[in-house]
């Protein structure tokens, strides 16, 4: 059995449809996107594409290296096997899992990336530990994967409601939810590339320097305030957290308090990039292509 394909190739994995609610578009035009750069520049890289249902892990020949926006269980065990049989793959089936909100909490938490008061709770249990300063004002979301669906994020304002959305998520058969103290503030959402370090100095619609890539932006549909914050703090913040999850291509959310505090409530893999696709898909490519470039001189 071949391990690896031609060289010259490797394999994109389109997102689930179902970790797509309202972004299936986006989703798939930021990848095709950095496909396309992949392609056209000088290293001559054939780009192929692959749905997370038509991969398996068990190909017999396989790509020295592949980007992925999946984030179903069963994809990204098909690109674990990928990556034990010595694919590269950006980002790695585990930095996915990693941004799992119960996984991501005390990872962020060692890397001293500051979040809300959080609290993990199992679903089945239907009694709930007491904590109402926590339950007063707070967000009940599901443990183990980012919305997909109505339910899985749920604001609470006392105990019963919070054991409301927890009955909700058991009847779905989800395990655990993150209860997680509401914070008054502006949302950020911040996007970057890089695994964590060298993120060039950036502010909103400023320059960025080097091939890593930093960006954030408040988003339309929950106008700021106009808190000041420090926009190198929040750079140096969401450059710990991705480092903490292991994630090469990135994004996420902050709150900003009036006291000009960040705080990060949510790391994602891979997001749609949509107000900034044609850089974000520059940069991408650019850090991928350095990593094929690598990663082929050691192929098989």
């Amino acid at each position: 059995m071949k391990r690896t394909a031609e060289r010259a190739t490797c394999w994109a994995v389109l997102r689930e449809v179902e970790h797509s609610p309202g972004r299936e578009t986006d989703d798939a035009a930021i990848l095709r996107a950095v496909g396309a750069r992949l392609e056209e520049a000088d290293s001559g890289w054939k780009v192929e594409y692959r749905s997370p249902a038509g991969i398996t892990g068990r190909e017999d020949v396989l790509p020295v290296m592949a980007f992925s926006m999946c984030e179903g269980s069963a994809a990204l065990g098909s690109l674990q096997r990928w990556e034990g049989r010595g694919v590269r793959v950006v980002n790695s089936a585990r930095s996915v899992v990693n941004t799992h909100r119960e996984c991501a909490l005390p990872l962020l938490d060692a890397a001293r990336v500051p979040v809300p008061e959080s609290r993990v709770l199992d679903s089945a249990d239907p009694s709930i530990p007491e904590d109402p300063a926590l339950y007063s004002s707070c967000w009940v979301k599901q443990a183990t994967e980012h919305k997909t669906r109505e339910g899985d994020v749920v604001f609470a304002t006392d105990a019963r409601a919070v054991a409301e959305a927890l009955e909700m998520l058991r009847a779905r058969k989800l395990p655990r939810a993150v209860v997680q103290r509401h914070l008054d503030g502006d949302l950020v959402k911040f996007y970057g590339v890089g695994s964590g370090a060298g993120i060039g100095t950036s502010s909103e619609g400023g320059e960025s320097a080097g091939p890593s890539w930093f960006r954030w932006f408040h988003p339309r549909e929950h106008p700021p305030k106009g808190h000041a914050f420090d926009a190198g703090a929040l750079r140096d913040i969401a450059r710990r957290a991705a480092g903490a999850l292991g994630l090469e291509v990135w994004g996420g959310d902050a709150i900003v308090t009036r006291e000009g505090a960040i705080f990060v409530i949510d790391v994602n893999a891979w997001p749609s990039f949509a107000l900034y696709r044609d850089e974000a898909a520059d940069h991408i490519a650019a850090h991928l292509a350095a990593r094929l470039k690598r990663v082929a001189r050691v192929a098989v």
